[in-house]
């Protein structure tokens, strides 16, 4: 798997650290709040995480948010994720198409915006078995790049260089994605790879069983997703903490260096020069005035002397 991963972006000197900011009011209202942070990286929803009707854009809202973007230097360094409700591996018919059509759509806003990934959490497949889940995953994105069609499902409109980002997740119930294994698997079945990578969650990664904490061990994890996966693949970073401990299948996010994950694990990410200039943002809880996000960006930056 490691040599089919993707061409790898330009490296920078330092990481790029943000944050997940709220849509309301606007797209591009999401910029003026990364920016009033200090971020340089930025994660948003395009439609409601919990609706499948997504909200027509209004007039020159793409045009602005793009902009805003771009003079923020934000435009390369934007992440989206899907609404909650998508559901590639289903192996409900009518919920897996309305899941590969609602994401399609995700697909083509992103599109539209001009952000450049798309993170999934890549689905559950509900007592069927990974190998079958693994299989609706790679089905349904093969559909949305148009590598292999299904009738009924017209093709994504997905701007050159775009990428859907496969999660790491916990493991709860039966979802995919906790074991390094089931993102090889989904990627090795998809005709459609090169247009794959992978976001590494730290809380997700831990709560499924990783050991990351200390040089060692995030040697020997990193080797092991290298083996297995690809190294480039890695696209972007959630940098959450975690109330859940090794292998506790918890998926609750916690304030950076107050959780099970420490901050030992977060220096050892910044100062891996093989990560230098992906998106790395936030997740964790936080207020309308966005206090806790600047309080988190200093820890880490602390830990990279900016």
């Amino acid at each position: 798997m490691g040599s089919a991963a993707a061409t790898k972006p330009a490296r920078e000197r330092a990481p790029r650290l943000g944050a997940h900011m709220s849509v309301a009011g606007g797209m591009p209202l999401a910029v003026e709040r990364a920016v009033s942070v200090g971020a340089t990286a930025l994660q948003v929803f395009v439609k409601s995480s919990n609706q499948w009707a997504a909200r027509p854009f209004l007039a020159g809202e793409p045009q602005a948010f793009r902009a805003a973007a771009r003079a923020a230097g934000l435009d390369r360094h934007t992440v989206a994720h899907a609404s909650y409700l998508v559901n590639l591996a289903s192996p409900d018919d009518v919920l897996w198409r309305r899941s590969v059509e609602g994401f399609g759509e995700e697909i083509a806003r992103c599109s539209t915006l001009g952000i450049p990934f798309l993170v999934v959490h890549p689905g559950a497949h509900v007592g069927t078995g990974t190998a079958a889940g693994a299989r609706r995953v790679a089905r349904a994105l093969d559909a949305l790049f148009g590598t292999r069609p299904i009738k009924g499902i017209r093709p994504a409109a997905a701007a050159r260089g775009f990428e859907v980002l496969l999660e790491i997740t916990a493991g709860q119930g039966s979802t995919l994605g906790a074991r390094f294994e089931e993102i090889a698997l989904i990627l090795d079945r998809a005709s459609c790879s090169s247009r794959l990578g992978v976001c590494f969650d730290t809380c997700h990664a831990l709560a499924a069983g990783y050991e990351f904490r200390d040089a060692r061990s995030y040697r020997e994890t990193f080797d092991a997703f290298d083996r297995c996966v690809g190294i480039a693949r890695i696209r972007a970073f959630h940098l959450n903490d975690s109330k859940g401990g090794l292998g506790s299948r918890l998926d609750r996010h916690e304030h950076i260096g107050r959780g099970r994950v420490g901050l030992e694990a977060f220096r050892l990410i910044l100062a891996d020069r093989r990560f230098r200039g992906l998106p790395m943002v936030l997740e964790t809880p936080k207020g309308e005035d966005l206090a806790e996000d600047r309080e988190n960006l200093a820890v880490l930056r602390a830990m990279v002397g900016r």
